[in-house]
């Protein structure tokens, strides 16, 4: 009783904002509802019976969340999880907001969640999780985190609350470097053969400490990967599966998937449907998912770091036929753009977004021809989807998250479910 007007107050913030926002009304109801009944997050994560896994790194966390909540559920299981990727401490109040009853109550068995590392660090000191499931540690949001090595404490802490497995990236040092500072329980492993790996290192970043050496017991391995084809060996067991995006990245997130939900499963895991399960599994949205737009095929490829930027540049099929560049006001120091490198680049059709001037000017640096740089995102597209189509392909947008969340909204694609294969 004592939750029901805080629950009623947000659910009425998210009705009044989205009949003149459509797909918005998330964040602030959530906030507010977060500052009225604080404690109430807390209270709904412990009343799953199976518990809380909790999914956090740098990058994959949005791919690999989706994988273990498709899977778990066609064992049958009821789960709580934050489809729309809010993964913050303010969007799990959202997530409540849209799944409780008026009282703050949820049906489920277990929450399969997402968290950004530092909001990790936060909520699993009210809530202490069942299973922790770290994906890397990368250069990312310098802003925001300074230095990996902040990261890395954090997700050490997170990890050390773990009541019973740590899973982690045998091919991250930084997750090595964690997991020698000690005070885990049952640490386990997945990674990428290194036949599949080859020079790649997945953007991870250096530890400027001495190299680790890889564990030799891994609970699940990629062993092949041929373009979106993808071969895990998972305790003596294979399966082989079509991952939703190209990318050795994805193929990463796949594996952290499998041995997580066997994690969760125990005994009732069943390999043969967890393969089935990710070879129809879609895309998240905006990671390489493709849409129709005015008859018109357009692939969307969301990056928000250096490390996300360059995996999904190298992926993408060269020559890009037609491609628009949109970096929004979420990159608030976009002197990172000039990590990245875009020398397969050789023409972008239009560049947009606010921070639309400093990509024209990286790409003008690497000699990159730019048709159209226009500052205004709704109509630098309409000139896009002006274009003629490709020949062989689909038209590519690769952006940035504050302007593939306006784009999506602008074009009616308000629901992180309404993905496609």
């Amino acid at each position: 009783m004592f939750y029901l007007p805080a629950i009623l107050f947000g659910r009425i913030a998210r009705f009044v904002i989205r009949r003149f926002r459509p797909g918005g009304g998330s964040a602030l109801p959530g906030l507010m509802l977060s500052k009225i009944a604080p404690k109430l997050l807390a209270k709904t994560l412990r009343s799953f019976r199976m518990g809380v896994v909790v999914i956090s790194g740098s990058a994959g966390k949005s791919t690999t969340t989706k994988m273990v909540v498709a899977i778990a559920r066609a064992h049958g299981l009821e789960v709580f999880t934050n489809p729309s990727t809010a993964n913050i401490r303010q969007g799990f109040f959202s997530a409540i907001i849209e799944k409780s009853n008026l009282f703050g109550r949820i049906r489920g068995d277990i929450a399969i969640l997402e968290m950004d590392e530092s909001h990790a660090d936060s909520i699993t000191r009210e809530v202490a999780p069942r299973v922790v499931t770290l994906l890397n540690v990368l250069e990312d949001q310098l802003d925001r985190f300074i230095d990996p090595a902040l990261v890395r404490d954090a997700l050490h802490s997170v990890a050390a609350r773990a009541t019973q497995t740590v899973l982690l990236n045998a091919d991250d040092q930084n997750l090595l470097q964690l997991a020698q500072q000690g005070d885990l329980n049952n640490v386990s492993w997945f990674g990428i053969a290194d036949s599949v790996l080859g020079e790649s290192t997945l953007g991870v970043a250096p530890t400027y400490l001495e190299k680790l050496s890889r564990p030799e017991l891994l609970s699940g391995e990629v062993f092949n990967l041929v373009a979106k084809r993808c071969s895990v060996r998972v305790q003596e067991r294979e399966v082989i599966f079509d991952l939703p995006s190209r990318g050795l990245h994805y193929a990463l997130d796949a594996v952290a998937a499998i041995t997580t939900s066997k994690e969760i499963l125990g005994e009732k895991f069943d390999l043969e449907l967890c393969e089935r399960v990710l070879d129809e599994l879609p895309p998240v949205f905006a990671r390489g998912e493709v849409v129709s737009v005015e008859g018109q095929q357009i692939e969307f490829v969301l990056v928000q770091n250096p490390t996300s930027f360059q995996l999904n540049l190298d992926n993408l099929n060269m020559p890009i036929e037609c491609l628009m560049i949109a970096i929004g006001r979420d990159v608030h120091d976009p002197s990172w753009l000039w990590t990245v490198d875009l020398s397969k680049l050789k023409r972008v059709d239009v560049v947009s977004g606010y921070n639309f001037a400093e990509m024209a000017l990286r790409l003008a640096y690497d000699d990159v021809q730019i048709d159209l740089a226009e500052e205004d995102l709704f109509e630098a597209f309409a000139s896009f989807l002006a274009l003629p189509s490709p020949a062989n392909s689909t038209k590519t947008v690769i952006f940035s998250a504050d302007s593939m969340r306006r784009l999506r909204r602008h074009l009616g694609f308000t629901s992180p479910e309404e993905v496609e294969r």
